[in-house]
């Protein structure tokens, strides 16, 4: 299977500091990737570069074989949507209207039904239909986010890319969406993969087909969870001692800490 993703030799430095450095990998269709990695390894940046947010100090990103460097933002746009950690808007409209908003990069002139059917379909994926005309300003912030997703997933993107997407949902709806999310690219007609960056690693172990650990700045281990969750990564990446289940076939890999080395 051909790669979907290709980054190479990829930096970033924040003024004299090396957020980034060379970091290399490619994921393929339908993948279910995982960015690991403690505060400040670089997870946030490495997505705000494949998306271009921030632009790279060296390096290449292609997506379906294209250099994103090369594209207008609307041409980037319809191969990536971006999660944000946080959702610092909020926007005094309906909830439809939020979501219609990832439509954005395919509406030439008129909102078509099309678009429409894409929004219901987002919001029916996350059990959001009863919110459609809620404003979305009075949601709360598990709501907000789960919104937030929705709209990602209607504009449709080849690699979907969400930072921290978990992070103010309740348990059902962090298993919920990720489920939904994995079953969306696992089943989609057209190929299409994601990229998640979070600090569960229970999460990244039930969902994920490939795992980048970052450390400093650098991938310090990728693959799948099986390779890449073990109790020396883990220590010397996070400092803490973990107790590692392994995956069954009823049971996905599980992680458990004792305690801080």
């Amino acid at each position: 299977m051909s790669s979907f993703l290709e980054v190479n030799n990829l930096s970033f430095s924040w003024g004299s500091n090396k957020v980034l450095n060379d970091i290399n990998f490619s994921i393929k269709p339908k993948q279910f990737v995982s960015i690991l990695g403690s505060n400040g390894a670089g997870k946030t940046t490495l997505l705000k570069c494949l998306n271009r947010i921030l632009p790279p100090q060296s390096g290449r990103v292609e997506i379906l074989s294209n250099d994103i460097s090369d594209l207008d933002l609307t041409a980037v746009s319809k191969l990536v949507s971006y999660v944000p950690q946080t959702v610092l808007s909020s926007f005094p409209v309906d909830v439809f209207d939020v979501v219609l908003l990832g439509r954005r990069p395919h509406i030439t002139w008129n909102i078509s039904e099309q678009d429409r059917d894409k929004v219901s379909q987002a919001l029916e994926l996350f059990n959001l239909q009863d919110f459609a005309f809620r404003r979305f300003d009075q949601l709360s912030g598990g709501e907000k986010q789960r919104v937030i997703i929705a709209k990602a997933v209607a504009q449709d993107p080849s690699v979907l890319l969400m930072d921290e997407p978990t992070s103010d949902l309740d348990l059902k709806n962090q298993v919920n969406v990720m489920q939904k999310i994995k079953e969306l690219i696992s089943s989609s007609e057209i190929n299409k993969s994601a990229i998640i960056a979070t600090h569960d690693m229970n999460i990244a172990a039930r969902f994920s087909d490939h795992i980048l650990l970052l450390d400093k700045g650098k991938i310090k281990a990728e693959g799948c969870p099986e390779e890449v969750l073990t109790s020396k990564n883990i220590a010397d990446v996070f400092g803490v001692d973990c107790e590692i289940l392994p995956k069954t076939n009823s049971n996905p890999l599980r992680l458990f800490i004792r305690e801080i080395i």
